[in-house]
């Protein structure tokens, strides 16, 4: 799937932060597949001109935190999510948009989202490594536009976020129990599944993130 692009524009500038947490080009190669101009780059300035930001993320959250940390970059991840520019969390990188998370406790997240991430239920194997249906909680919001009914997505995960404000969930899924799976809060849209890694559905979802960014 791939954006319809006015030739007379540019196409949006996505910055991937690289904060060096393993293979990031699975996600720089779908932004790119759905239209934009995807640039993996742990360069500040580029971050900060760039008309949107995903931060991705893999493994463990604390381990993740303090390579964003020890990368330097986390005032420019901190100042794209507060810009208004479109910004998405993908996986882990969902995760630390939270406050804190019971997978390693006393490492603060970076409080974009607050509330914390919690483990799955009890009885459930774990991660949760398959394919999973969204039920979409929020019928309008923008980057399900391509979806009907539903949408199939691949999880990868042990843990979900649980927000203070209810309203920031977008969407869940059923396992053990019901977890969210997406969230928005302002221009913060973040997936708890890999959007990537999910074939037509994940495509269109990122076509939509893209289609909604403003080229100035």
């Amino acid at each position: 799937m791939t954006v319809a692009v006015d030739h007379q524009a540019r196409r949006p500038i996505v910055a991937i932060v690289d904060y060096g947490i393993g293979n990031l080009r699975s996600a720089h190669k779908a932004i790119e597949k759905v239209g934009a101009d995807a640039r993996l780059t742990a360069d500040i300035a580029e971050i900060e001109r760039a008309d949107a930001v995903v931060l991705p993320g893999v493994g463990a959250f604390g381990a993740c935190i303090r390579a964003l940390h020890d990368s330097g970059l986390t005032a420019a991840v901190l100042g794209a999510a507060a810009s208004g520019r479109p910004f998405l969390g993908i996986c882990v990188g969902t995760q630390m948009l939270f406050d804190a998370s019971d997978e390693t406790p006393g490492i603060a997240g970076l409080g974009i989202l607050p509330g914390t991430v919690t483990w799955l239920p009890p009885g459930v194997k774990r991660p949760q490594m398959q394919w999973n249906r969204l039920t979409i909680t929020e019928r309008a919001e923008p980057t399900f536009a391509r979806f009907d009914d539903e949408a199939w997505m691949y999880f990868v995960h042990s843990l979900h976020g649980v927000p203070d404000d209810a309203g920031d969930v977008i969407a869940t899924v059923e396992y053990g129990g019901t977890i969210n799976a997406a969230f928005r809060r302002g221009s913060i849209v973040a997936t708890q599944f890999h959007p990537e890694k999910s074939a037509r559905d994940g495509l269109a979802l990122l076509t939509s993130f893209v289609e909604g960014i403003d080229v100035r």
